[in-house]
């Protein structure tokens, strides 16, 4: 009896033994893949998805660039004299920005002036004598060398008083290149802080930019490029500040592919007036490539893209399908898609273990 005690005692340790053995492995195992292995197991929530009509687009990013631009400066030599107008001035074209010292432009003017009238009095009598002796010539009193020789004087002072006038067509020409007028209407970007500097001729002082429009160039793949034409709306959006634009359109299309990348360079003009956008930063670009179509709206928590877009689909039973789509557009709360397959029941946050063909309950 005593043997028999000690023998049961000694089987009840074992079985202790064994139960806590199996726990520690158990604690040790890798966890199971609730969705394929549980079917019960699993509950999901359904997304909500309505029927909406919506366009292929395409979204590009590009920069913003002022539709004109310029770094100019004095066509003759000087010192710089006076500033007009400060940075970041709005200018009217025509305008003097700036000028040179005057002093010796103007005194050449003076000089030129002066030999011109000397010229046209020397031509006058030049023109008087050769006139009188013309008619001497007649009555015989002078010969015809020296009617001849008159004549040309004549000549020589008329052509004196040309070149003198060109001499001062210069000196004037020269004159104006010392006032800086703006080529066209824009806003100054950048000058010099100080005058009294002496410039050299062509040295680039001022940026003058045209604000007002911008332009957005972008590049397109050949796809995009067979919908595209000049006048084409296109909704801008500018990156890092809350500027749009929805009146934006194509204003070039370059009928030929960038080297580098064989894409297709395209200019949109995008409108200014108030400021909005700002030169030199980045803009994004919508651009429409067709007519409305059919899609799906889902929530964008119910769209995974690993391994391509997708989403789970719900059956009529228990099961889930991995269904591809195409995203027709992103939004921060919703995306845009479509699918070759009906998409009714669509699995909301679906967890990274769901696998296709799980089963599945719904909360």
């Amino acid at each position: 009896m005593k043997t028999s005690r000690i023998v049961l005692a000694a089987t009840a340790l074992g079985s202790l033994a064994l139960a806590a053995g199996l726990a520690r492995a158990a604690a040790r195992a890798p966890a199971v893949v609730v969705a394929a292995n549980n079917p019960a197991a699993a509950a999901v929530t359904l997304a909500q998805v309505k029927a909406v009509q919506s366009a292929p687009r395409e979204e590009i990013t590009g920069a913003l660039q002022p539709a004109k631009g310029l770094q100019t400066g004095f066509e003759v030599g000087g010192r710089l004299a006076r500033i007009l107008v400060q940075k970041g001035t709005q200018v009217a074209e025509g305008q003097v920005i700036a000028q040179l010292d005057p002093e010796i432009a103007d005194a050449q003017v003076l000089g030129a002036e002066a030999a011109v009238k000397a010229a046209e009095a020397q031509s006058t009598m030049a023109a008087d004598v050769a006139g009188r002796n013309a008619k001497l010539e007649k009555s015989g009193s002078v010969t015809d060398l020296q009617s001849k020789s008159s004549t040309a004087t004549a000549a020589s002072a008329a052509a004196q008083v040309q070149a003198a006038r060109a001499q001062l067509a210069q000196a004037r020409a020269a004159r104006h290149r010392h006032d800086l007028h703006a080529p066209f209407a824009g806003t100054l970007i950048d000058a010099p802080d100080q005058v009294g500097a002496t410039v050299a001729p062509g040295a680039a002082l001022f940026t003058l930019e045209q604000l007002d429009p911008l332009v957005l160039k972008l590049t397109v793949s050949e796809t995009a490029r067979a919908q595209l034409k000049v006048g084409t709306r296109v909704h801008v959006e500018a990156i890092g500040s809350s500027a749009v634009a929805d009146d934006a359109w194509v204003r070039a299309v370059i009928p030929s592919a960038d080297a580098a990348t064989r894409r297709i360079p395209v200019e949109v003009q995008v409108p200014n007036k108030a400021g909005r956008f700002i030169a030199h930063t980045l803009a994004r670009a919508v651009l429409s490539l067709g007519d409305a179509q059919a899609a799906i709206s889902v929530p964008a928590s119910a769209l995974s893209s690993a391994g391509g877009d997708h989403v789970y689909v719900l059956s009529e039973g228990s099961e889930v399908r991995r269904v591809p789509v195409q995203v027709i557009d992103r939004g921060a709360d919703s995306v845009v898609v479509r699918s070759q397959e009906p998409l009714l029941r669509v699995v909301d946050y679906p967890a990274s273990d769901l696998v296709d063909g799980a089963h599945v309950s719904v909360r």
